[in-house]
């Protein structure tokens, strides 16, 4: 049964690569048109818009349908800091455009370099290389630019994704100190089954399964409070919620 799940299982990546190809071409120009030189803040909303296009069409054609909850969190014309859990590559293709209104991700630097894709890539997001400290400190100031003009932040604070059994690995500092400075509001947003769809742990393969993501209330950081605190008060709802929905 392995054995026949594993086949099918490299078949389906297979056609989850052509589908990818195949649709990015098709809205590359698009969006090279209408989004890649305009200024910020037009550029990402426009690149929003065409992101939540472009998964419409993917998502369904790789048979992994997204249900979405908890959008009415995100009260209109306040910036948050969303804060995701991280399974799998597929987790930002999918927290992006399942943002209500413009955001940025914040994503290393070396998948900026892939050829054509790697336009799309940069457009959605704030590049870090991770082995240099000024490129961590130049992202933090990008990232409070981001939220200065308008827009939703989007961090992994796993940092990597999760190869463990545990629903979450523990949190990295930066989008805790980032809400603290910036006073804005965390919205933890919980992602169920990409992990099942495209597994951190295989190489080129993938399953059709129903994903989810699901924006909780914001979370403030109350007066006085560290970003120490704040990070351990988010993992904790995070994790709780995870465990009691997964199913």
């Amino acid at each position: 049964m392995n054995i026949i799940k594993n086949i099918f299982g490299a078949i389906w990546a297979l056609w989850v690569l052509i589908a990818f190809i195949v649709t990015l071409a098709l809205f590359l120009i698009p969006f090279l048109i209408f989004c890649y030189f305009l200024p910020e803040p037009q550029r990402t909303k426009r690149f929003i818009v065409f992101s939540r296009v472009w998964m419409a069409v993917l998502l369904p054609m790789i048979g992994c349908p997204l249900t979405v909850r908890g959008r009415e969190n995100f009260e209109p014309g306040q910036e948050y800091v969303v804060v995701c859990n991280h399974n799998s590559f597929l987790d930002i293709f999918i927290a992006t455009p399942a943002i209500p209104g413009p955001n940025k991700t914040i994503a290393k630097i070396e998948l900026s370099r892939i050829p054509i894709f790697g336009l799309v890539y940069k457009a959605g997001s704030v590049l870090v290389d991770r082995k240099s400290e000024a490129s961590r400190k130049e992202s933090l100031n990008k990232m409070k630019e981001t939220l200065a003009g308008g827009m939703h932040m989007c961090i992994y604070p796993e940092g990597t994704r999760n190869k463990t059994k545990e629903p979450l690995k523990s949190f990295q500092s930066g989008a805790f100190r980032l809400a603290v400075d910036t006073g804005k509001p965390i919205i933890p947003a919980v992602i169920f089954n990409t992990r099942k769809a495209l597994p951190a742990d295989k190489t080129f393969y993938a399953m059709p399964h129903p994903l989810a993501i699901h924006f909780l209330p914001p979370v403030k950081a109350e007066e006085n409070e560290n970003a120490a605190s704040l990070q351990h008060r988010v993992f904790d709802i995070m994790y709780d919620y995870y465990k009691n929905h997964q199913r």
